[in-house]
């Protein structure tokens, strides 16, 4: 069944408006509620926020690249300054690399939440760090290229990559 785009986008904006007004007469009720004296009880979908904002803050780059370090033994900055100068952006899209949406490779975004590498490795660190710095090596079948990667390169942009959640 096909649904005009711009219909559904009505629905929603209409149910978000809807939710907005319910939230604006429940913040009524209870101005109302203490102007008289009573004492309502906690929201407990704000305590839910205010957990969820803290726990967000929590989970900024400076850790997660820390953690990426201590798995590689690599700098995620400079592997992010590796990935454009051996152009791996050319066959691969790498979110937070400038022009990196090619469709030649495959995405390697969320690469470090995946199982497998390449299909056949193990995700650990020491694979990932072998595959970038030859993959025909570890299999003779692929399409990708050895591009002659120093190991430094090879954890540099293994750090940046297991910072991509």
């Amino acid at each position: 069944m096909w649904i005009p785009a711009g219909i559904v986008y009505i629905i929603a904006g209409l149910a978000f408006f809807a939710g907005w007004l319910r939230e604006s007469e429940r913040r009524v009720q209870l101005r109302e509620a203490r102007a008289r004296g009573l004492q309502p009880g906690a929201n407990s979908c704000a305590f839910v926020f205010l957990f969820l904002v803290l726990v967000m803050t929590g989970c900024d780059k400076d850790s997660v690249a820390q953690d990426a370090h201590a798995l590689t033994g690599g700098d995620a900055r400079k592997g992010a300054i590796a990935i454009r100068d051996h152009g791996c952006a050319s066959c691969h899209t790498i979110p937070g690399i400038h022009g990196a949406d090619s469709q030649v490779g495959p995405p390697l975004t969320g690469i470090s939440q995946r199982t497998y590498l390449a299909g056949i490795l193990q995700n650990t660190p020491e694979s990932l760090v072998r595959w970038i710095q030859n993959p025909p090596k570890v299999d003779e079948q692929t399409a990708m290229p050895d591009m002659h990667l120093s190991e430094s390169d090879a954890r540099d942009i293994a750090s940046y990559l297991y910072t991509l959640r």
